[in-house]
């Protein structure tokens, strides 16, 4: 619960002190979920992901997000599975607007940088991503 609070003030802070276009820079790229806190507080730790991220997005603020999975070789096998999105910024917030064939439904980017991401969904459960680092077998 005290992690909650305090990804919350966070949240709230550069929420308030910062301009979500400026995030939108930093959405590109892989991703990997570091851990999830429900809105009952409940936390989840995602110690190891057997799959990342990849979200993409082009100057008309669209893109899309699909599920891979790394391979030891340092490549990625994707599934077929693509959702495409449109990002817009709404009463100072930056807004992901997905659609699949099967749903619709709405995220909102809390914070973004060049090592994480802070989503909120509909549910309000909060997502805690890292930035994806592949493994060094050496």
């Amino acid at each position: 619960m005290k992690k909650l609070l305090i990804l919350l003030a966070i949240a709230t802070t550069f929420s308030c002190s910062s301009d979500p276009k400026t995030y939108i820079a930093f959405v590109d790229g892989y991703w990997e979920i570091d851990e999830v806190i429900l809105h009952n507080g409940e936390k989840k730790d995602y110690n190891y992901n057997d799959t990342i991220d990849y979200i993409e997005v082009s100057d008309s603020l669209t893109g899309f997000r699909k599920k891979i999975k790394p391979n030891l070789m340092g490549k990625f096998e994707s599934s077929k599975s693509v959702e495409t999105f449109s990002i817009k910024i709404e009463n100072d917030s930056l807004n992901v607007y997905y659609k699949t064939a099967y749903s619709n439904w709405k995220e909102t980017i809390l914070e973004a940088s060049d090592t994480h991401l802070l989503i909120i969904n509909a549910n309000k459960d909060i997502y805690l991503y890292k930035r994806y680092q592949p493994l060094e077998l050496d």
